[in-house]
């Protein structure tokens, strides 16, 4: 525990320098493959930090924060694409926290607003036609075969997510003006993970389909609350303005709503520009801008099946098996389907809202619990991680004791 610790700190100066240094390659060199080439090292550098932690958890936060947002985020950076590049005035501080932690800066600047308000007339106009001349993505449907609550015909991956038919101006007027959740909340989910770490105790006594579920709300509560707690601490150092991570996933109606709007934002975010579009383009050319986000979707979940691969390699360190990839290669299929009957069925017949609901959180969780969780039992993620809470708890508890 002590040594991992103190490796933290050297990574987490070595990141920071390696940060300044991207920062000013940014500022010397303009975007393309000389920029990118001056990145490479930084990007290698990133892909191998998770392997000098002995911890799971730290293996798996510094894998997610650097050997996948990190890598991809400087990537984009190098083309002048993605949240690095989204404010050419950044300062250093900023560019340093939004390439480090999994948080994304609101643009509240006027010029940024200006842009934004750009990329909305691009990706939102309001001449259906629009999408088709510009050539950046496929045309909306008809809005006459859109019902008022559907997210029919829309881009999974959209700039500007919708949450319950509101759109990001209306949904941020009813949150917090920080961009996350409030501290009650998450001091609720904290006493919630507690409780659930004190059952694993009792795991013996507990069905084993019952553990899984409890695998599934360990995911998400840990994961919410790591995130949480760099929102936390970026807005705290440098009072940025960031949006939320995750957007009430348990009230999700549909795959296209879980996976675009609502679960792990900044994910979504970093994917949109670095696979999505891409892939939209060169779709295009292929089968036309009608259908071009339907291979541009799927391949969008097979790059993100690819790093969860990754991930898994970092905290388990054993040989993929390609179940988790297959976990959202059926996802991305799943949800191509599902773009496909809202654009042929969607205007004559619907699912009722509660209904499709309730389906879409129990296929989530089914395939959850048949194609995910699994793998991490396969690597004994679940016995290690739970050593070391144990071995954290008596680390605090002999530090509290020396002073």
């Amino acid at each position: 525990m002590e040594g991992d610790i103190i490796m933290l700190t050297k990574v987490c100066i070595s990141v920071v320098i390696s940060l300044c240094y991207c920062y000013w390659i940014g500022r010397l060199f303009s975007a393309g493959k000389t920029r990118l080439i001056f990145l490479a090292p930084i990007i290698c550098f990133f892909l191998f930090i998770p392997f000098n932690f002995s911890s799971v958890h730290l293996r798996g936060g510094t894998g997610f924060f650097f050997g996948w947002l990190g890598t991809f985020k400087l990537v984009l950076f190098a083309f002048n694409k993605g949240p690095l590049s989204s404010d050419p005035s950044i300062s250093l501080g900023r560019f340093v926290a939004a390439a480090s932690l999994p948080i994304k800066i609101q643009q509240n600047e006027p010029h940024i607003r200006s842009k934004t308000s750009h990329i909305k007339q691009i990706f939102n106009p309001s001449n259906p036609n629009q999408l088709h001349q510009n050539g950046n993505t496929p045309p909306p449907p008809d809005p006459s075969n859109r019902s008022k609550s559907s997210d029919f015909g829309t881009n999974p991956f959209s700039e500007t997510p919708k949450a319950n038919g509101q759109s990001k101006e209306q949904t941020s007027s009813t949150n917090p003006s920080k961009g996350y959740t409030p501290l009650l909340l998450h001091a609720i989910k904290a006493i919630l993970f507690a409780s659930q770490l004190k059952l694993y105790y009792y795991s013996d006594q507990i069905h084993p389909k019952v553990i899984l579920v409890m695998y599934c709300f360990h995911i998400y509560l840990l994961l919410d609350m790591v995130l949480a707690t760099s929102a936390a601490l970026a807005n705290t150092l440098l009072g940025m303005e960031l949006e939320p991570q995750f957007n009430k996933p348990l009230l999700s109606t549909s795959l296209q709503d879980f996976w675009g709007r609502r679960w792990n934002l900044m994910v979504t975010s970093i994917l949109r520009p670095a696979v999505y579009q891409p892939s939209v383009k060169a779709a295009m050319i292929l089968v036309g801008p009608k259908w071009a986000l339907l291979p541009a979707v799927f391949a969008t979940f097979v790059v993100s099946g690819l790093m969860h691969e990754l991930i898994l390699y970092y905290v388990g360190g054993m040989p993929p098996t390609l179940r988790m990839m297959g976990f959202f290669v059926l996802h991305g299929f799943c949800l191509t389907v599902e773009i496909v009957l809202k654009k042929t069925i969607a205007s004559t017949w619907r699912l009722p809202r509660l209904l499709s609901g309730l389906l879409t959180i129990g296929f989530v969780a089914a395939t959850i619990c048949w194609l995910f969780l699994p793998e991490f039992i396969r690597c004994r993620l679940d016995v290690m991680a739970s050593e070391e809470y144990v071995a954290l708890g008596a680390f605090v508890k002999n530090l509290s004791a020396a002073f």
